[in-house]
């Protein structure tokens, strides 16, 4: 069973709404097995819907039509339909009765314009159960095909979607399956180097159809490698997603730090509380944002002890015992994270220093940045990196290289050493 979604409305081509019913629609269809197989967004025009809808239905089993079952003239999914059915519309009595009474139990007055809502193409169906709103969902089968039409008011929509059309989509395919994902989150490869590192195994998922890979572009967060799998009933998803993940981290090793929603910083606490360490940090460019990452960890006041912004030389100077000389250097991101342990009474300390720009400073040219560790081994371990972008990006860069940094650390991994960090995701 091919789905197609054909979203409605010139404000969605405009710009002026975001199209987040198209999204819903399409996991709602996946996790019911259906296969969602296109996309389309079309204005309010006659002729275009028409057409839309036409070649939806040449290429898919079934079309969901999301939008233009309102009252006014511009809503005219239900003329287009009918047009595509060649067949005229029809006024359905029990919707017509269904409105009045609504509008009667409200104590107002309907606007004759209103019974617009209750016509349907002649031989389709309208949803009468559930019904949040007055606009009616419809099923129109079209030939073997079907379309079904759904009010654009997401509650509206999605009650009908969950109440009847997804149902009756399962009731058409014959069949029960489920369609679900999970993404490994990866920082420290650009995407033509995972795609690389992936290329046989890739060749052999085409082969045996176990699962799908999708790669997806985070910015400063890394690149996600999402799994998708297609199983009889729940059990064996998940069955298989563990078995594919499994492949996948023995590929991907430590660039892979955590699973869907789990950030760097959460990756970091994990290890942390699992070592039964406490952290500080000391930030000089960043300003503040690598604690600010930290303390959205929920319980974060177990581990992590607290930071310093060291913004000023003598800062650094006078508070975290930074020897004189440049402060855009090894030595003194070493003597930061030192530190910042001793100062704060911490089992591990953190620091970052460097040139965000736009002019150089002592010596070095925006984008290099220092990064530390101390308290893991007998000296602090210091990488050098260079990092893209303009002053923002390479702060953001900063603060995700560095919690990645004491992540391989933590780890005790081999590859905890300056190549270890990363630049940030690259193009291509």
């Amino acid at each position: 069973m091919r789905c197609e979604i054909v979203a409605v409305g010139t404000e969605l081509l405009l710009g002026q709404i975001v199209d987040t019913n198209s999204a819903w629609l399409g996991e709602q269809l996946a996790l019911a097995g259906i296969d969602c197989t296109q996309r389309q967004t079309v204005g309010d025009n006659l002729q275009r819907m028409v057409d839309a809808i036409g070649l939806a239905l040449e290429r898919s089993d079934a079309v969901i039509v999301c939008g233009g079952l309102g009252p006014t003239q511009d809503d005219i999914t239900r003329d287009a339909i009918a047009q595509v059915m060649g067949v005229r519309l029809v006024q359905d009595d029990d919707v017509a009765d269904r409105i009045l009474e609504m509008f009667a139990s409200r104590g107002r007055r309907m606007p004759a314009n209103n019974l617009r809502q209750a016509m349907v193409p002649e031989g389709g169906t309208a949803i009468a159960d559930p019904q949040p709103g007055t606009a009616p969902g419809l099923i129109c089968p079209v030939g073997d095909k079907v379309v079904y039409a759904l009010p654009g008011v997401p509650y509206e929509m999605q009650a009908i979607t969950l109440g009847a059309v997804i149902p009756d989509l399962q009731r058409r395919a014959g069949q029960s399956s489920v369609i679900t994902s999970r993404t490994l989150r990866t920082w420290g490869e650009s995407e033509s180097g995972l795609a690389e590192r992936l290329a046989t195994h890739l060749a052999e998922l085409d082969e045996t159809g176990a699962a799908t890979l999708a790669y997806l572009a985070s910015g400063i967060e890394g690149l996600k490698v999402r799994i998708t799998v297609k199983a009889a009933d729940e059990a064996a998803a998940q069955a298989a997603l563990d078995a594919e993940e499994a492949v996948l981290r023995d590929l991907l090793g430590t660039l892979v730090f955590g699973i869907d929603d789990m950030s760097m910083e959460h990756a970091v606490a994990e290890l942390l509380v699992d070592r039964g360490l406490t952290l500080a940090v000391a930030e000089s460019l960043t300003g503040g944002l690598v604690a600010a990452r930290l303390v959205n960890v929920v319980g974060a006041s177990t581990w992590f002890r607290g930071g310093v912004v060291a913004y000023a030389s003598d800062v650094k100077h006078t508070l975290l015992d930074v020897p004189a000389g440049p402060v855009v250097s090894e030595p003194a991101a070493a003597a930061m994270a030192t530190g910042v342990r001793r100062a704060l009474g911490a089992d591990v300390g953190l620091a970052v220093t460097g040139v965000a720009g736009p002019d150089p400073q002592d010596g070095e040219p925006p984008g290099v940045v220092f990064l530390a560790v101390a308290g893991l081994d007998e000296k602090p371990l210091v990488a050098r990196v260079t990092l893209p972008g303009d002053r923002d990006r390479v702060r953001q860069f900063a603060c995700i290289s560095l919690l990645d940094l004491l992540r391989h650390r933590l780890a005790d991994t081999s590859t905890a050493n300056t190549s270890a960090v990363s630049t940030g995701p690259a193009e291509g």
